[in-house]
């Protein structure tokens, strides 16, 4: 496995990134997008493990406007009062990322990704809030997106005037959603409706809940770890993308 942590120049300064691939040979490019918690060690797994199933592997620190590691440690996820002061010191790093200013950085991502000898069209995978980006590149980019996979996504259906979902008929990717068990951030009512939108786009998906899991559940740094929900997602993922890039 080739891995190393490397530099992206965007429209607004350059992001750190974490990039794996099996060797120096052309793969396939998948870009991982992270979880509000960053760039760490769980996420460089993830993508040393995606990588190596013959993957060229870019996840970016989509917070690199305020600083290569702006997020503080994590405390103690399970006291609510340190959860919540916790959320409130990256709230503002995630309002930063107005619609334009993905779609910005996206377009730098995936130019990185085929300067780094990936083959077009990309796919993408995304966690938590990152799903959520994921969707807005792929639908910025529609021609250069050929997969967009979502895992314990959030904020894919809201009431604003600029929600996800109302640009669905942007995206002409393949689409898998692993939606996780009662989530605030993606209700069943959340979750219809964004099935709706995609059907009346055509578009090919699946959407499926993770029973029993929380929201997070990849992250084996968290308390909300769900190692046979983890599992299953590397399968979906990998299902999805020999399907869709690897062929």
């Amino acid at each position: 496995m080739h891995s190393s942590t490397i530099d992206i120049s965007t429209p607004a300064g350059v992001a750190n990134a974490y990039l794996a691939r099996p060797d120096d040979q052309p793969h396939p490019g998948v870009l991982f997008i992270m979880d509000a918690y960053g760039l760490r060690p769980t996420i460089e797994e993830m993508v040393d493990r995606v990588a190596g199933d013959g993957y060229t592997v870019l996840a970016p620190n989509v917070f690199y406007r305020a600083g290569r590691s702006p997020i503080p440690p994590m405390p103690d996820m399970g006291d609510p009062d340190e959860r919540a002061r916790f959320f409130q010191s990256i709230r503002p790093l995630m309002d930063k990322l107005t619609a334009e200013r993905i779609a910005a950085d996206g377009g730098a991502y995936l130019d990185y990704l085929e300067r780094a000898g990936a083959q077009p069209p990309f796919a993408i995978t995304g966690y938590c809030m990152g799903a959520r980006i994921g969707w807005r590149i792929a639908a910025a980019h529609p021609d250069r997106v050929a997969v967009l996979a979502g895992f314990h996504a959030g904020g894919l259906v809201t009431d604003a005037p600029d929600s996800p979902h109302l640009s669905a008929a942007n995206i002409t990717a393949e689409l898998y959603f692993g939606f996780a068990d009662n989530d605030r951030s993606m209700t069943p009512e959340q979750i219809s409706t964004l099935e709706q939108v995609l059907q009346q786009a055509g578009l090919r998906y699946r959407a499926e809940i993770y029973e029993g899991a929380q929201h997070g559940y990849t992250m084996a740094d968290t308390a909300v770890y769900d190692e046979q929900a983890r599992e299953r997602h590397f399968r979906e993922l990998r299902a999805l993308l020999e399907r869709a890039v690897a062929a």
